[in-house]
């Protein structure tokens, strides 16, 4: 049973409404927290709180966003149709934010010799590369017996390959490898199990206790331990030690996750229709984070007080909400969810349902055709 006394119902049922509802606010929550993370970091330098708040979210909020990314991606099977909405929903995209990233970069710093790399993905563009690479591996993830335990072996292996995955970020794309197969294996009753009351007040002292050792390390503990973008020698650490390392941020990342799924809500709420619009804050809401960096928008002292810490929150919160809404959407709907029947041929399904709408509109055009008068 569900919290609240609701059945979790599968997928197509009369429950998939309250289960979507679900997921979205999941995705809204998640994008807040990618938002505020960005927002957050120009702070961490002077700010032990801050730091710590900031190495608590980025300890889980890109594999929760990897994991519910797989979760939704278990259908994919490289069908005409899911091919076509890949190309325009993830290529095109890709293609079009680089570039518009790298023109952003050469306008706001005077660079006009930047190069336009579609290779070396820019600032946050990676995580569109790596949803093109999972979601084409995923029909073999499914074949697997141990899918979870191979991806985890794939990324530590990688963290210890110091010149694996030098084009398109592949060595970050494959340490955040097993945080999309565990959402491929994962199932709504996985959930349902996860949001029980038992589990949820279990969660409050896991969450106290990361809080309190996040606040207790911020002083030396590097965050680039959770961007995975390269091998642990980086780290100044001997690469032996990603057989440790890696399986341990993938455990803690998971346990922060279960706990962060577990308190969110079910029901429908303000913010859940945003849910699905984060693919146009994620995108979007970097233009504003580089600008602040360029600009120097953090160099008003104020800012690095606890009252301009909580004013950064609140602009990221505000701002990411704004970006997930209609108007937004619509604007940039062409480049971040293009169409392009032009570019693909019809699939079958689409074939099939132009002939019957062809066979429905012949009786009525004969009705329409005057009687010829003998």
């Amino acid at each position: 049973m569900a919290p609240h006394g609701q059945q979790v119902r599968r997928p197509g049922s009369a429950g998939g409404k309250a289960r979507e509802s679900y997921f979205d606010n999941v995705k809204y929550l998640t994008i807040v927290l990618v938002a505020c993370g960005h927002a957050w970091e120009p702070l961490t330098y002077g700010s032990r709180a801050v730091h710590a708040a900031y190495l608590f979210v980025y300890a889980f909020h890109m594999p929760a966003f990897a994991l519910v990314s797989g979760y939704f991606s278990r259908s994919f099977d490289m069908a005409p149709g899911r091919i076509r909405r890949l190309l325009t929903g993830v290529v095109v995209p890709y293609v079009v934010f680089e570039v518009a990233y790298t023109l952003f970069y050469r306008w706001a710093q005077d660079d006009p010799g930047y190069p336009i790399s579609l290779l070396d993905p820019w600032y946050l563009m990676w995580f569109l590369v790596a949803l093109f690479v999972w979601r084409m591996s995923t029909p073999l993830w499914l074949q697997l017996r141990h899918p979870v335990w191979v991806a985890l072996a794939v990324g530590t292996a990688v963290s210890m390959w110091p010149s694996a995955g030098g084009d398109l970020g592949l060595q970050r794309v494959l340490q955040f490898l097993p945080f999309f197969v565990v959402g491929l294996v994962l199932r709504p009753g996985h959930f349902a199990r996860l949001r029980t009351w038992p589990v949820r007040w279990a969660a409050l002292p896991v969450v106290a206790t990361a809080a309190v050792a996040a606040y207790d390390v911020a002083p030396w503990f590097d965050s680039g331990w959770f961007y995975h973008r390269g091998s642990v020698d980086g780290r100044g650490v001997p690469l032996w030690t990603g057989l440790i390392a890696m399986p341990a941020l993938f455990v803690l990342a998971l346990v922060l996750t279960a706990c962060f799924l577990a308190w969110v809500p079910g029901r429908r709420l303000w913010c859940t229709a945003l849910g699905s619009g984060t693919i146009y804050a994620y995108l979007l809401h970097g233009f504003v984070i580089k600008a602040s960096r360029f600009g120097d928008w953090y160099d008003r002292p104020w800012l690095h007080t606890p009252l301009g810490a909580l004013a950064v929150t609140g602009l990221a919160v505000t701002g990411v909400t704004l970006l997930c809404t209609e108007p937004v959407r619509r604007v940039f709907r062409p480049v971040v969810e293009p169409a392009m029947a032009w570019a693909f041929r019809p699939t079958r399904r689409e074939r099939e349902r132009e002939r019957e709408r062809a066979a429905a509109d012949l009786p009525a055009a004969a009705a329409r055709r005057p009687e010829r008068i003998t």
